[in-house]
């Protein structure tokens, strides 16, 4: 076979630019392996590039989805430690085709063996907003036991994977989501639960650690008053830090999560989700031909959890 479906952008624009279509099977790189998608996750970078978001930095026509679950179907001479047939997850290089598609190739450093204890659609839910988590909270505020931490927006696909693994890690755990969401999070390990749109965080929020903050704008600007001297704030939106929050917050930190690519993560990961730390919450499955509807759905930004593409039965 040398064509498969898959979804294309061919202008940017709104979710009816996204088009289903054959195309050609990708070919690998000496380095590369070819996994057979069966899902693909939904995130809010996907959508943003669709609108035009590092138009200087991709090529179209392109492919997004930089969330994958699937099967070894080939594997280029260079590749070592992984056979045709294993089972697999990744968050490839976002600029390179994604995994709206049947089949990807991926940089074999890019991936890793999917956990053992959950399916193709739940592993597709990990790489890219567990990584976008792990990153934040252990690679850049170097969250501990014993400290205190915020996590916005706490019920979505990133702030739940934050949720979790601050938990693990034996921190205090403080969320901010709607109160539809308050029971589901104290299941998954928060300790304190805010319901924005009736308490002010900042209000009963005092001396944290570290703020995990999804959501930019006033709420980046408010978070400042939470943290204690010395604490760090974590945005994952670029251009964040750019308001004058920062300014006033002597002895206080900010810090740009821009994730990345990690193998050794990923199995890390996978060890805590087998062994019951860690469990991916999926809101919706869209069969591929839908990727449209799942970025609209993705869109609204009240998703528990991650919105999935189910590549095989699409």
């Amino acid at each position: 076979m040398t064509t498969m479906k898959a979804i294309r952008i061919h202008s940017y624009g709104g979710p009816e630019v996204l088009q289903y279509e054959d195309v050609p099977r990708p070919g690998l790189n000496d380095d590369d392996v070819l996994i057979r998608v069966h899902a693909s996750g939904v995130n809010p970078v996907d959508w943003k590039i669709r609108n035009g978001y590092l138009e200087n930095m991709v090529t179209l026509p392109l492919t997004p989805g930089w969330d994958v679950a699937g099967v070894i179907e080939e594997k280029g001479p260079e590749v070592t430690g992984m056979e045709v047939g294993d089972k697999v997850y990744s968050r490839p290089d976002i600029f390179r085709n994604g995994a709206y598609a049947q089949y990807i190739a991926v940089k074999s450093s890019e991936v890793a063996v999917m956990p053992e204890s959950i399916d193709y659609i739940h592993a597709a839910a990990v790489p890219l907003a567990g990584l976008t988590a792990w990153q934040a909270l252990f690679d850049l505020a170097h969250l501990h036991a014993g400290q205190k931490i915020l996590i916005h927006a706490a019920a979505g696909g990133v702030g739940h994977f934050a949720v979790q693994f601050a938990k693990w890690s034996g921190a205090h755990v403080i969320t901010t989501a709607s109160a539809r969401n308050h029971a589901y999070l104290k299941s998954i390990g928060a300790h304190e639960t805010i319901d924005y749109s009736e308490t002010a965080f900042e209000d009963v929020v005092h001396d944290a650690d570290v703020v995990f903050d999804t959501m930019g704008g006033e709420v980046w600007q408010r978070s400042w008053k939470v943290l204690k001297r010395g604490g760090i704030l974590v945005s994952a939106l670029p251009g964040a830090a750019e308001g004058e929050g920062g300014m006033d917050a002597l002895n206080k930190l900010s810090a740009f999560v821009f994730v990345q690519p990690d193998a050794r993560q990923l199995g890390e990961i996978a060890v805590l989700i087998d062994s019951g730390h860690v469990r991916p919450e999926v809101a919706k499955v869209f069969p591929l031909h839908e990727a449209d509807k799942a970025h609209l759905a993705s869109e609204t930004g009240h998703t528990r959890g991650k919105i999935i593409l189910d590549v095989t039965g699409g």
